[in-house]
């Protein structure tokens, strides 16, 4: 049986300060994720490569996605398909909100 659950609810034993990452749904070929930030960014230097493609939709907050190419700027309801392999990083996230994303990996 299937517990009803919100985007918006509190994270479930979250690590004080840390970026937060909770797997919603799993199968063999795709990963649903909701990931709360709250000023987290990637590290100097850190690129994602990753081998699945990644969907992400930011639900609330604000961020930033940088790209070989450039920086694209995230606001509410805001989504965009990175396809597997495609370089990129978090360049910045809201330090005064949660930034809440939704992620959904794929083959």
């Amino acid at each position: 049986m299937d517990i009803k659950m919100s985007i918006f609810s509190p994270p479930v034993n979250p690590e004080p300060g840390a970026e937060y990452f909770e797997t919603i749904q799993s199968g063999k070929e795709i990963r649903i994720e909701r990931i709360i930030s709250k000023g987290q960014k990637s590290p100097p230097g850190f690129w994602y490569d990753q081998e699945e493609n990644e969907w992400v939709m930011l639900v609330t907050g604000y961020a930033e996605l940088e790209f070989e190419h450039g920086i694209t700027t995230l606001k509410p309801g805001d989504y965009v398909n990175i396809p597997a392999g495609v370089k990129h990083r978090v360049s910045f996230t809201s330090e005064t909100e949660e930034t809440v994303w939704l992620a959904v990996f794929y083959k």
